[in-house]
């Protein structure tokens, strides 16, 4: 998977790295996590707190333009983004960790009665 970085500005006001991407030929197909996972590794930004603010395909392409806001730490990000994509994240984060154990879990069997 490719990306191409549109702009990446440090904004020091309000303490946090805003990242503009696009994602060529993922359109309909990337999801919000998968690409904040994507901006993590290509950046090199482990242990801080990236959040997609926006992911928007346009009409007769197959681009997706996202927006992420990077953050030291979490408190930090509360603070300044909306209580409503953080509600959003979470219901995705426990959606996907509700559907790990499901599939991981081992089937057990039945004990056997001794006489």
């Amino acid at each position: 998977m490719s990306m191409q970085v549109v702009s990446d500005v440090n904004n020091t006001f309000l303490s946090r790295r805003e990242i503009v991407c696009e994602f060529p030929g993922l359109a309909g197909k990337l999801k919000k996590l998968d690409a904040a996972d994507m901006i993590s590794k290509q950046f090199k930004l482990d242990g801080k707190v990236i959040i997609p603010i926006s992911m928007k395909s346009h009409s007769g392409r197959p681009t997706v333009r996202g927006t992420f806001y990077v953050y030291e730490n979490e408190e930090l990000a509360k603070k300044q983004v909306n209580p409503t994509i953080f509600k959003r994240l979470d219901k995705i984060k426990a959606a996907i960790a509700a559907a790990a154990p499901k599939e991981e879990a081992p089937e057990e069997k039945p004990a056997e009665a001794s006489s």
